[in-house]
């Protein structure tokens, strides 16, 4: 429902704990894409640097990615 109320010009960012939940969110943003509604401005997800992970180790498994409505 976060995409409708998204205004043009609008950036999402969703972030991911677990391999399943990131494929969900990679091929939703790809549809969302060849429709023609939106960029992706992550192809690849964003994860944290090794001193992010130092300082929270829970932040290992996070990524993150994100859309724009055009």
């Amino acid at each position: 429902g976060a995409l409708r109320v998204l205004g043009e010009g609008g950036v999402l960012g969703i972030i991911s704990f677990h391999s399943l939940e990131d494929r969900m969110v990679k091929n939703y943003f790809q549809e969302q894409k060849r429709a023609g509604l939106y960029d992706i401005l992550t192809p690849h997800p964003i994860r944290a640097s090794a001193l992010e992970i130092k300082e929270n180790p829970r932040a290992r498994s996070a990524n993150l990615r994100a859309i724009q409505k055009i």
